[in-house]
């Protein structure tokens, strides 16, 4: 399985920040779309990730408080990346590497999502239970062997 495949069944909506925004404004995107991260882009590039990890760092260190932080002054600005070809094997070995719970995916310079520790684990899963479906039907239509007739 591949990058490629969760973002087909994830969709595309992408949510972005300025690096130079106010983590406040950044924060408050981040509420409202009830999401754990937003990707942060200058000219049209990748230039680092926001999550909820180190907006958590930025509050404890600013004495509970968000303050006038800039997103710029938070970001991880060395994300790890993937490509859509990029095998789920792969990706979790680089998420769980880095205790990374978002990862941007770029073609090229292009960035086309955004997967999460939870959409990998979600496709792992789905695939092995696509897989104990097909072993259940494959075991159920067992062929009887001649000479092991019942009765």
């Amino acid at each position: 399985m591949k990058v490629s495949d969760i973002l087909r069944v994830k969709g595309n909506t992408l949510y972005t920040v300025a690096p130079d925004d106010a983590l406040a404004g950044a924060v408050q995107v981040m509420a409202e779309h009830d999401i754990g991260s937003l990707v942060v882009m200058e000219h049209g590039d990748l230039v680092g990730m926001l999550t909820f990890r180190e907006v958590i760092s930025a509050i404890v260190a600013n004495g509970g408080s968000v303050g006038a932080q800039r997103v710029r002054s938070v970001m991880d600005d060395a994300p790890l990346t993937c490509t859509p070809e990029t095998d789920i094997n792969e990706v979790r070995r680089m998420m769980l590497g880095r205790h990374a719970r978002y990862m941007p995916v770029l073609e090229r310079r292009t960035l086309m999502g955004v997967i999460s520790f939870y959409d990998v684990a979600k496709s792992v899963v789905d695939a092995q239970d696509f897989e104990n479906r097909m072993l259940k039907a494959y075991i159920r239509d067992w062929p009887e062997e001649r000479g092991e007739q019942s009765g």
